[in-house]
């Protein structure tokens, strides 16, 4: 039994209870929704709610007159061995062992869809991240979004969405042409612009446009030569390095399409129509504040160009044209002004404000040897996805990325992440996985099969057995709450305390019999339970693009 199937069946208690009048709600109340955690004392029980004390107020009564209530109702549910009230309210609840080994045998069942949910069926989700302007490699913010935001993306699929990843390629405004410059004076031999890229990549994005276009310096326009060329070589490295980082992209948005297919000027002249944009001080302005925004925001400036928050508005307006229900925003930390904006842009051309989410990711160091790594081998002033990569390899880089919430500063120890122990936190999990692998290798050379006949869930009655599967049932909740919240993190970190008593279990319980020993049923049912925790941790570093492997 799952907690999400506990939670269910006392949800089913409850409403029994106010069906037969034993519990009544005041006039105007509702009933709050049934949570079931796991306890942190072991001694208290399995799991445990508190939805005695929720209702109290709501009902009218004693805590522990409503405890006592429900307690008799949950203690009639298949599975439950006992119920017991603790404390002001609190409802304990004890499972047979049948009824909690018998989740080994569904995530055998289940296999790779153990965990999926279809609670955001039916939602279209457009998620950008990463969008990195294509004027050098992906630094390690970048990086960053790459590992949580393709994370995400299969989180939010494991739940049922229908999810478009998207990379909205910023090729149009003044970086590029500062690109293009840098370019140009690279392949001129002169000193970068005062306001241009350095870096090796310069250099060799500059030789390779001369090695594809001879003549460009001799070209009518060379700068638009290097900037047309040059950003296309630099995209396609761009696209290289995501792939081999386990990232590819459903659509690649170009922004100057925007201001080329005339959707700008068509939104924008729609927006005066409407009223949603108005004149002042030679300028165009939305009426931002109309929507929650703290100011109104400058469209068209007064010399005639369009501001930032243009593209803006004409790029939430075709993404909601293709589709989507909700789009999804993962921009960096200097970009906190955009929530509030965006939401507002999405409201001013009739849409729904909250139709917007924006995610906003914090910095990202590394460390080595006890002090900062600041540069980069090829891009000069900034340490790029290649270098992360290059130290620690793909898996370390993306779990590593991936388990803290996105609004942390992060401090990657690259020593630590290439130490083969407990305290490198991707080993620590990768070598569980591994280790279940030698169990079942080793369990089958000493004739232990494992069948659904032979599996006897009551069978798995120690206090390691139970830890273990209360650890296993968390896992479909913990998905859920990853995509709920937008928060891959809580994939990793369960993922380590699955890990961890796991690694315990093993230490206490034999899958393979001593010697001469007998197989038995306790044998073939342990090996399942051994199997069915490599099964749920593939599923979960599946979900964060990393590898499970099975010999260490």
């Amino acid at each position: 039994m799952t907690p999400e199937e506990l939670t269910d069946a006392v949800s089913v208690c409850l409403d029994a209870s106010f069906d037969a009048g034993e519990l009544s709600l005041a006039e105007d109340a509702s009933a709050p929704a049934v949570r079931i955690e796991r306890p942190k004392n072991r001694e208290h029980g399995d799991w445990a709610t508190n939805i005695a004390l929720q209702l109290s107020k709501r009902v009218g009564r004693n805590p522990r007159e409503v405890a006592q209530v429900l307690a008799e109702r949950i203690a009639g549910i298949d599975g439950v061995a006992s119920v017991d009230i603790a404390g002001p309210g609190f409802l304990n609840i004890v499972l047979d062992a049948a009824a909690a080994g018998s989740l080994a045998q569904r995530i055998l069942d289940e296999g790779e869809g153990f965990g999926r949910s279809s609670q955001l069926a039916g939602t279209r989700i457009n998620l950008e991240f990463v969008s990195a302007n294509p004027t050098g490699p992906i630094h390690l913010g970048g990086t960053r979004w790459a590992a949580v935001g393709d994370s995400l993306a299969r989180i939010l699929e494991a739940s049922g969405a229908e999810v478009v990843r998207e990379y909205y390629f910023n090729d149009h405004g003044t970086q590029i042409d500062r690109f293009a410059r840098s370019l140009l004076a690279s392949a001129r031999n002169e000193p970068a612009p005062e306001d241009g890229y350095g870096g090796d990549y310069i250099r060799e994005i500059a030789e390779r446009v001369l090695a594809d276009r001879p003549d460009a310096l001799e070209a009518e326009d060379p700068q638009e030569v290097f900037r047309s060329h040059g950003v296309e070589l630099m995209f396609a490295e761009i696209k290289r390095s995501l792939h081999e980082f386990g990232v590819d992209f459903d659509v690649y948005f170009h922004e100057n399409s925007l201001f080329e297919s005339g959707s700008v000027e068509r939104l924008l002249g729609h927006l005066r129509e409407t009223g949603a944009l108005y004149e002042a001080d030679g300028a165009w302005w939305l009426r931002s504040t109309d929507h929650g925004d703290d100011k109104d925001r400058v469209v068209i400036k007064s010399d005639g160009n369009a501001a930032y928050i243009a593209g803006d508005i004409a790029y939430i307006e075709d993404k909601m044209r293709r589709g989507a229900d909700l789009a999804i925003y993962m921009l960096g930390a200097d970009h906190h002004g955009y929530i509030a904006r965006l939401k507002a842009a999405a409201a001013a051309i009739g849409g729904d404000a909250d139709a917007v989410e924006v995610m906003i990711g914090q910095m990202v160091n590394l460390v080595k040897d006890g002090k900062p790594v600041r540069m980069s081998k090829r891009a000069g002033t900034v340490v790029t996805l290649e270098d992360l990569v290059e130290a620690v390899g793909v898996d370390a880089a993306r779990y590593s990325l991936t388990r803290f919430s996105v609004d942390s500063n992060i401090d990657i120890d690259l020593d630590l992440l290439t130490r083969r122990s407990n305290e490198n936190p991707v080993f620590y999990v990768q070598y569980a996985h591994a280790r279940t692998c030698a169990v079942a290798r080793n369990a089958r050379d000493a004739g232990v099969e494992r069948s659904a006949e032979s599996f006897s869930a009551e069978l798995l009655d120690s206090p390691a057995d139970e830890e273990l599967l209360a650890a296993l049932g968390q896992f479909t909740g913990v998905v859920s709450e990853a995509a709920g919240f937008r928060e891959p993190h809580r994939v990793a970190r369960y993922l380590e305390t699955l890990a961890g008593a796991y690694h315990r279990w093993y230490d206490s319980c034999r899958v393979a019999p001593k010697g001469e020993e007998a197989v038995t049923d306790t044998h073939r049912t342990r090996l399942a339970l051994n199997d069915a925790v490599t099964q749920v941790i593939a599923n979960g570093l599946r979900l964060l693009g990393v590898n499970a492997p099975e010999r260490m």
